[in-house]
């Protein structure tokens, strides 16, 4: 029998067997569709069924980014009207017929943006395994909660998941950045080191406190780099610190830069984890010398978004501003990290939730939105990331109004 069709809802059928069958093409989804600077809009989609190794995701919480402001108000890289989003932290729904981490049931949180059906501000998000990693900390697995009741087991489980849908982004952005960007060595595991050479570079983070700073910082202690300095407003500064920056400068000083250079002389790799012509980019090209190398996010930000004010973007760091001769600038391009095969098959699945569970790697803290419906929570997310009201912190709201027990699934795993 058929799940009832409600709008706005993805259908289930429900039979006895014990691998219920998704009811596919029949009852359309809800998702979100951007054209710039006008009010975000909800329409329906078909629900798509997994192929190969995909897995569909009921998903629960996102974490909006800069990248869906910059879409959403300057149409950046993008046509319109525009699916947006990339991070999930959800329950597995069903899945593809050669999947094989993963089952219907498991919690778990990823960075998927390729295709529509992969964009996360949708209540079903079907994306390959290798996008995805399981939820494997305690509590949140199967079989945990015992004396608790099922209200409050799901209370915790949706909290982790509120935390954990700030990691992979920009967790993937920062390792990606450091690894083919700034050419740092990450190997898996990590190796037993001794102090050498490569590990005395002295490297600065730029924006130490955003969401790329505090995971690039974590991921340079994990690797034993012990000379890693961070910008930071003085607010953030202990927040910087306990990332794992050795020093942190106050970037709204008017001095910083000469700050910088005196206390640190020579500085060998830079990571821009903002990317603003003014506010970044003309500072770190007064301190960057000949032999330095830096890797700029993308885009570079030249006129922010305002009231009445469209934002203008670069995508080459090293014509924006002069550079001295024998700098190395470049461009970080995070979608381009499937490229490197290890990267491909291990750093969502295998690497980022192994840090995460021994606690190497802690999520960002979250400022949750709120709101009656996906659009408001939404719009108010877009309205912090545009009016600069985050600190140290991820804007976190609630995707699906929908729980998969709705869609029809009983909420029992099923077992391979």
């Amino acid at each position: 029998m058929n799940a009832p069709p409600i709008i706005a809802l993805t259908s289930f059928a429900s039979n006895p067997h014990p691998h219920p069958p998704i009811t596919h093409n029949v009852h359309p989804h809800r998702h979100h569709y951007y054209r710039p600077r006008r009010p975000l809009t909800t329409t329906l989609l078909q629900t798509p069924t997994p192929l190969d190794n995909e897995v569909l995701i009921n998903n629960l919480y996102t974490a909006s980014t800069p990248l869906d402001l910059h879409q959403a108000d300057g149409g950046l890289l993008v046509t319109h009207p525009q699916v947006l989003g990339d991070g999930v932290a959800g329950r597995v729904v069903a899945v593809g017929p050669t999947a094989t981490r993963l089952k219907v049931g498991d919690y778990v949180f990823g960075f998927t943006w390729r295709t529509q059906k992969e964009k996360a501000f949708q209540d079903l998000v079907c994306a390959p395994e290798f996008l995805v990693a399981r939820v494997v900390d305690a509590g949140v697995e199967e079989g945990n909660g015992e004396g608790q009741g099922k209200g409050e087991v799901q209370e915790g489980i949706n909290e982790r998941l509120k935390a954990l849908v700030t990691v992979p982004n920009n967790f993937v952005s920062a390792w990606h950045a450091l690894v083919t960007d700034l050419g740092i060595a990450l190997s898996w595991p990590i190796p037993k080191f001794d102090e050498n050479e490569d590990r005395t570079k002295t490297i600065l983070v730029w924006g130490g406190s955003g969401s790329v700073g505090q995971y690039a910082l974590q991921i340079l202690r994990a690797y034993g780099y012990q000379n890693v300095y961070a910008t930071a407003s003085k607010r953030n500064a202990e927040l910087v610190r306990e990332c794992g920056a050795k020093g942190v400068f106050d970037y709204s000083d008017p001095h910083v830069v000469e700050a910088i250079v005196k206390e640190l002389g020579t500085v060998d790799l830079v990571l821009d984890c903002i990317g603003h012509l003014s506010g970044t980019l003309a500072p770190i090209s007064r301190i960057a010398k000949a032999g330095a190398r830096v890797a700029v996010m993308l885009p570079v930000i030249v006129r922010d978004a305002a009231e009445g004010v469209k934002p203008e973007f670069a995508m080459d760091p090293s014509s924006v501003v002069r550079w001295e001769e024998g700098v190395e600038v470049r461009d970080v391009r995070t979608h381009f990290y499937l490229e490197n095969a290890m990267h491909r098959e291990m750093l969502q699945p295998v690497i980022m939730p192994e840090l995460v569970r021994r606690g190497i790697v802690k999520p960002n803290r979250q400022r949750v939105v709120e709101g009656r419906t996906m659009v408001e929570r939404a719009e108010k997310a877009l309205g912090l990331l545009r009016g600069k009201g985050l600190s140290g912190e991820r804007a976190v709201w609630k995707v699906s109004d929908v729980e998969a027990r709705d869609l029809g699934w009983d909420g029992e795993v099923d077992e391979r």
